[in-house]
Protein backbone atom coordinates (compact mmCIF):
# COMPACT_ATOMS: atom_id res chain seq x y z
CA UNK A 1 0.00 0.00 0.00
CA UNK A 2 1.27 3.21 -0.84
CA UNK A 3 2.66 5.63 1.83
CA UNK A 4 -0.05 8.44 2.65
CA UNK A 5 0.91 11.84 4.18
CA UNK A 6 -1.14 14.66 4.79
CA UNK A 7 0.97 17.91 4.09
CA UNK A 8 -1.72 20.73 5.20
CA UNK A 9 -5.30 20.32 3.75
CA UNK A 10 -3.90 17.65 1.28
CA UNK A 11 -3.22 14.19 0.69
CA UNK A 12 0.18 13.25 -0.73
CA UNK A 13 1.58 10.15 -1.88
CA UNK A 14 5.59 9.39 -1.85
CA UNK A 15 6.84 8.46 -5.50
CA UNK A 16 10.56 7.24 -6.38
CA UNK A 17 11.84 7.23 -9.70
CA UNK A 18 11.45 4.27 -11.40
CA UNK A 19 13.60 4.76 -14.73
CA UNK A 20 13.53 7.34 -17.71
CA UNK A 21 12.57 5.98 -20.94
CA UNK A 22 11.87 7.34 -24.54
CA UNK A 23 7.63 7.98 -25.87
CA UNK A 24 7.98 5.16 -28.73
CA UNK A 25 5.18 7.76 -30.46
CA UNK A 26 7.16 10.71 -30.31
CA UNK A 27 10.73 9.98 -28.94
CA UNK A 28 10.52 12.75 -26.21
CA UNK A 29 11.49 11.34 -22.32
CA UNK A 30 9.25 9.83 -19.91
CA UNK A 31 10.32 10.18 -16.21
CA UNK A 32 8.11 7.07 -14.79
CA UNK A 33 7.04 7.63 -10.90
CA UNK A 34 6.12 4.63 -8.74
CA UNK A 35 4.51 4.71 -5.50
CA UNK A 36 6.77 3.58 -2.74
CA UNK A 37 5.17 0.71 -1.59
CA UNK A 38 2.16 0.67 -3.87
CA UNK A 39 1.50 0.33 -7.89
CA UNK A 40 0.44 3.52 -8.82
CA UNK A 41 2.84 4.59 -11.95
CA UNK A 42 2.85 8.25 -12.55
CA UNK A 43 4.64 9.66 -16.23
CA UNK A 44 5.76 12.27 -16.54
CA UNK A 45 7.18 13.81 -20.12
CA UNK A 46 9.71 15.90 -20.03
CA UNK A 47 12.60 17.65 -22.01
CA UNK A 48 15.96 16.67 -22.96
CA UNK A 49 18.47 18.42 -21.42
CA UNK A 50 16.47 17.53 -17.91
CA UNK A 51 16.53 13.49 -18.74
CA UNK A 52 20.01 13.99 -19.17
CA UNK A 53 20.69 15.62 -16.37
CA UNK A 54 19.05 13.04 -14.13
CA UNK A 55 20.43 9.83 -16.22
CA UNK A 56 24.07 11.73 -15.96
CA UNK A 57 23.18 11.51 -12.10
CA UNK A 58 21.64 8.24 -11.93
CA UNK A 59 24.67 6.70 -13.73
CA UNK A 60 27.09 8.82 -11.25
CA UNK A 61 28.62 10.61 -14.11
CA UNK A 62 30.07 13.77 -13.45
CA UNK A 63 30.31 16.64 -15.98
CA UNK A 64 34.06 18.21 -15.60
CA UNK A 65 32.49 21.52 -14.62
CA UNK A 66 29.41 21.35 -12.55
CA UNK A 67 25.81 21.30 -14.54
CA UNK A 68 23.29 23.68 -13.65
CA UNK A 69 21.64 21.16 -10.89
CA UNK A 70 24.67 20.54 -9.67
CA UNK A 71 25.27 24.25 -9.03
CA UNK A 72 21.19 24.66 -7.38
CA UNK A 73 22.61 21.53 -5.09
CA UNK A 74 25.71 23.40 -4.18
CA UNK A 75 23.59 26.77 -4.15
CA UNK A 76 20.98 25.55 -1.41
CA UNK A 77 23.72 23.67 0.33
CA UNK A 78 26.18 27.18 1.02
CA UNK A 79 22.80 28.90 1.57
CA UNK A 80 22.75 26.29 4.67
CA UNK A 81 19.81 24.57 3.65
CA UNK A 82 18.37 21.48 2.60
CA UNK A 83 15.61 19.99 0.52
CA UNK A 84 13.12 18.35 2.77
CA UNK A 85 11.36 17.68 -0.22
CA UNK A 86 9.91 17.76 -3.85
CA UNK A 87 6.09 18.07 -4.19
CA UNK A 88 4.39 17.89 -6.99
CA UNK A 89 1.18 19.50 -6.17
CA UNK A 90 -0.66 20.25 -9.45
CA UNK A 91 -1.87 19.34 -13.26
CA UNK A 92 -3.36 22.30 -14.86
CA UNK A 93 -3.81 22.43 -18.31
CA UNK A 94 -2.02 19.37 -19.01
CA UNK A 95 1.31 20.76 -17.55
CA UNK A 96 2.92 19.39 -14.22
CA UNK A 97 3.74 21.72 -11.34
CA UNK A 98 6.43 21.18 -8.43
CA UNK A 99 7.45 23.36 -5.80
CA UNK A 100 11.01 22.25 -3.82
CA UNK A 101 10.62 23.01 0.08
CA UNK A 102 13.99 23.74 1.20
CA UNK A 103 14.67 24.17 5.20
CA UNK A 104 16.99 26.80 6.16
CA UNK A 105 17.41 26.03 10.50
CA UNK A 106 13.62 26.74 11.61
CA UNK A 107 12.99 28.73 8.54
CA UNK A 108 11.46 27.23 5.90
CA UNK A 109 10.49 28.03 2.10
CA UNK A 110 8.93 26.64 -1.06
CA UNK A 111 10.77 27.66 -4.57
CA UNK A 112 8.16 27.03 -7.40
CA UNK A 113 9.67 24.51 -10.23
CA UNK A 114 9.08 22.38 -13.16
CA UNK A 115 8.75 18.79 -12.19
CA UNK A 116 11.62 17.85 -14.44
CA UNK A 117 14.19 20.18 -12.50
CA UNK A 118 12.81 18.96 -9.16
CA UNK A 119 13.69 15.60 -9.12
CA UNK A 120 16.84 16.07 -10.81
CA UNK A 121 17.61 17.84 -7.34
CA UNK A 122 16.11 15.31 -5.39
CA UNK A 123 18.11 12.37 -7.26
CA UNK A 124 21.28 14.35 -6.28
CA UNK A 125 19.93 15.22 -2.82
CA UNK A 126 18.78 11.93 -2.10
CA UNK A 127 15.23 13.54 -0.79
CA UNK A 128 12.02 12.36 -1.21
CA UNK A 129 9.26 13.03 -3.93
CA UNK A 130 5.68 13.55 -3.10
CA UNK A 131 2.65 14.05 -5.36
CA UNK A 132 -0.57 15.26 -4.36
CA UNK A 133 -3.50 12.69 -4.44
CA UNK A 134 -5.67 15.02 -6.32
CA UNK A 135 -2.77 15.15 -8.82
CA UNK A 136 -2.42 11.57 -9.64
CA UNK A 137 -5.96 11.40 -9.75
CA UNK A 138 -6.20 14.30 -12.11
CA UNK A 139 -3.53 12.27 -13.95
CA UNK A 140 -5.06 9.25 -14.32
CA UNK A 141 -8.76 10.46 -15.55
CA UNK A 142 -7.43 13.61 -17.64
CA UNK A 143 -7.54 13.80 -21.24
CA UNK A 144 -3.63 12.63 -20.56
CA UNK A 145 -4.78 9.52 -19.68
CA UNK A 146 -6.63 9.16 -23.50
CA UNK A 147 -3.68 10.36 -25.41
CA UNK A 148 -1.39 7.99 -23.45
CA UNK A 149 -3.29 5.08 -23.04
CA UNK A 150 -1.09 2.44 -25.01
CA UNK A 151 1.65 3.71 -23.35
CA UNK A 152 0.01 3.83 -19.58
CA UNK A 153 -1.07 0.20 -19.76
CA UNK A 154 2.08 -0.91 -21.25
CA UNK A 155 3.68 0.46 -17.88
CA UNK A 156 0.84 -0.42 -15.71
CA UNK A 157 2.40 -4.26 -16.71
CA UNK A 158 6.39 -3.03 -17.45
CA UNK A 159 8.72 -5.65 -15.57
CA UNK A 160 11.74 -3.15 -14.18
CA UNK A 161 13.74 -5.05 -16.98
CA UNK A 162 11.55 -3.56 -19.33
CA UNK A 163 12.45 0.20 -17.93
CA UNK A 164 16.07 -0.45 -18.55
CA UNK A 165 18.61 2.58 -18.76
CA UNK A 166 17.71 5.76 -20.61
CA UNK A 167 20.36 6.56 -22.99
CA UNK A 168 22.22 9.64 -23.32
Amino acid sequence: MEQRVSFGSAEWIEMQLKGLLLDPGSETPVLILRAVGGHLLLPIWIGLPEANSIAMSLEGIRAPRPMTHDLLRSCVEALGARLERVEIWGLLEGTFHARLRLARGEERLEIDTRPSDAIALAVRTESPIWVARTVLESALSSELATDEEKLRAWLEQARPEDLGRYKM
